[in-house]
């Protein structure tokens, strides 16, 4: 049978080739960071979904999906405004661009009061003006 021996040779491979190793590893490193992520923003219940109403459930992955999309997007903007500044990008080599990410999270505050200024705009050098303001 042909699964038994691509599994065989894939097991193989990972045993011997550290590389292969580096790379398996880093890529779980990246999904443990985010499910992090998760039960940050599901504090409550260990970070479960409380619910197994239907209705509830949808409601609440689709608000994780936005909370998740606007934090990698902010998170990206940040990258973006950092790897601009030449002192930076002299700095990075090719792996350590390889393993930049928008994936994190630690910055965020899950607990406790936050401030929000709508009339405020995040002091990043790629933001677009804003409608009714001079460029």
């Amino acid at each position: 049978m042909i699964i038994p021996t691509v599994r065989f040779h894939v097991t193989n491979s990972y045993l011997r080739l550290r590389e292969l190793q580096r790379e398996i590893q880093e890529g779980l490193n990246v999904v443990e960071s985010s499910n992090g992520a998760n039960s940050v923003i599901f504090y409550g219940k260990g970070g479960d979904i409380a619910t197994n109403r239907r209705e509830e459930l949808e409601m609440s992955v689709l608000c994780l999906r936005i909370l998740q999309a606007a934090l990698v997007y902010i998170n990206t903007l940040m990258l973006q405004d950092v790897l601009a500044d030449p002192e930076w990008a002299a700095l990075l080599k090719p792996a350590d661009r390889r393993g930049l990410t928008p994936l994190f999270w630690q910055h965020v505050q899950p607990y406790g009061e936050v401030r929000l200024d709508v009339a405020k705009r995040l002091a990043l050098s790629g933001d677009v003006a804003q409608p009714g303001s001079p460029e």
